[in-house]
């Protein structure tokens, strides 16, 4: 964070000093009581803190408040600045901290991809910017202001994701950020339970549209179809495309799996740039796609953000592929769960298990509400598309896919478990060196991802 004085900030919020002094610097922000962790922050608190004695470990401390402390509550280190309204006070402050950097913003929103798009941008910028970024997949909405202050004096420019837990989150996240440059990486079903429906969850992600500068740069999958949902009539940006279609400003050729990941060639006004990103599967290219296409609206042109990709290194339990039991292969998948990046990780295991016995175990999804059941048989249909020979699932919502699957005309052997317990027995008998798995699952849920290291080969 930028430093700011108590002086300086009564000047912004119009705020009267109470108590403590004008003087005191503040490094850090809070709105809510537990993300005050540091000495010099400053907390906006619309409640009464009754207990100071937790807090005094954080002294010096500055609060905002509306509220009246007492002489009674007048303790050394503390600054108390009152104002007229601590909500529109804080969003005083946010607008203000903002306004002081005229750096570039990428916002990213998706289904899958957002976390891997994000770190991919990164890295290509890191080398010759100084970049402040979301960390890891910590994209929270509580996490905005910190995020926020994250950027200073030194700061060239910043990437965060803008996650959809239901509708305005991403309106919300834009009044912090003021994007430059948004991605879209794809739109699946998830976060239901808040959105109610498919097409509100994709007008949801679509608010992205509404918080890009006017004179800013969209940049989308032209081959995910819910994205092409979205009214994008509104924007009066530029509008780019990446994608295999020979319309895309640009185009992936010739992809290819190679030995720990993929081959392309980068078509971008008729020159072609010879592309490797580490990770299995097509989703890792269109990832790599809007990267560069974002890196190169931010002065990296494609040769060189093509050479740092060959160094990026994607997140553990992202489609890491492992040695198992017996000399089999696995692919341990289980960052996160969703339709879309289920698909993916399903092919994947389809094209490098090509001559294998190919075993797909499968947890359920979260956060879909009553559409669950639906979106789970929906799924189901997708995987019977897929080359699987054996599939597992584990509780409820799996058992779904799994028979759903079998009656839309999988082949596969299907097994379905209410936990994890017998699956170990299960596949170990299975497993040789003509086998590989993938093991799909949420990084919440312990019993599958526990399953994925009980796999691995003893080292």
């Amino acid at each position: 964070m930028k430093p700011l004085s108590v002086r300086q900030i009564r000047q912004i919020l119009s705020g009267t000093l109470i108590q403590g002094s004008d003087q005191t610097i503040v490094h850090y922000g809070a709105y809510r009581l537990k993300q005050v962790r540091k000495k010099n922050t400053i907390l906006f608190t619309e409640g009464r803190i009754v207990s100071w004695d937790k807090l005094k470990k954080f002294f010096p401390l500055v609060v905002v408040t509306h509220m009246d402390y007492s002489k009674n509550e007048q303790l050394e280190n503390l600054t108390i600045i009152k104002v007229k309204d601590t909500g529109k006070a804080y969003w005083e402050f946010v607008k203000y901290y903002r306004s002081q950097f005229q750096i570039p913003i990428v916002a990213i929103t998706g289904t899958s991809g957002k976390s891997t798009t994000k770190e991919m941008i990164k890295h290509i910028l890191s080398a010759a910017k100084n970049i402040t970024s979301t960390v890891n997949s910590s994209n929270s909405r509580t996490a905005h202001l910190q995020y926020l202050l994250g950027i200073d004096d030194s700061t060239e420019a910043a990437v965060f994701e803008t996650a959809v837990g239901a509708p305005g989150d991403i309106l919300r996240a834009g009044e912090y950020y003021k994007p430059t440059i948004g991605i879209i990486t794809n739109i699946g079903a998830h976060h239901l339970n808040y959105c109610k429906t498919p097409e509100a969850y994709i007008q949801a992600k679509g608010e992205i549209v509404d918080i890009i500068d006017p004179s800013g740069v969209l940049i989308i999958n032209s081959e995910d179809e819910n994205t092409r949902k979205i009214n994008m009539k509104s924007f009066s940006g530029k509008i780019i495309e990446v994608g295999k279609s020979t319309a895309c400003h640009y185009k992936a050729e010739n992809i290819k799996y190679d030995k720990n990941g993929m081959q392309f060639n980068l078509r971008y006004k008729q020159e072609h740039y010879p592309v490797f990103v580490p990770g299995f599967g097509e989703h890792q290219v269109y990832n790599a796609l809007a990267a560069i296409a974002a890196a190169n609206e931010l002065g990296i042109n494609p040769a060189r953000s093509a050479e740092r990709l060959r160094s990026f290194k994607k997140f553990n339990k992202q489609l890491q592929v492992f040695e198992g039991i017996n000399g089999s292969t696995i692919l341990d998948d289980t960052w996160s769960m969703t339709s879309t990046s289920l698909e993916a990780g399903l092919k994947v295991l389809s094209e490098i298990g090509k001559g294998k016995k190919k075993i797909a175990v499968l947890g359920g999804m979260t956060d879909l509400g009553a559409w669950g059941y639906i979106i789970h048989e929906k799924t189901g249909e997708m995987i019977a598309r897929q080359d699987v020979d054996v599939l597992i699932t584990i509780g409820e919502l799996a058992r779904i896919m799994g028979e759903h699957a079998v009656k839309s005309g999988s082949n596969a052997k299907l097994y379905s478990f209410n936990n994890s317990i017998l699956v170990v027995n299960l596949i170990k008998k299975m497993l040789d060196k003509n086998t590989i798995v993938l093991i799909k699952g949420d990084m919440y849920i312990k019993e599958v991802y526990e399953l994925a290291i009980k796999l691995r080969a003893k080292t």
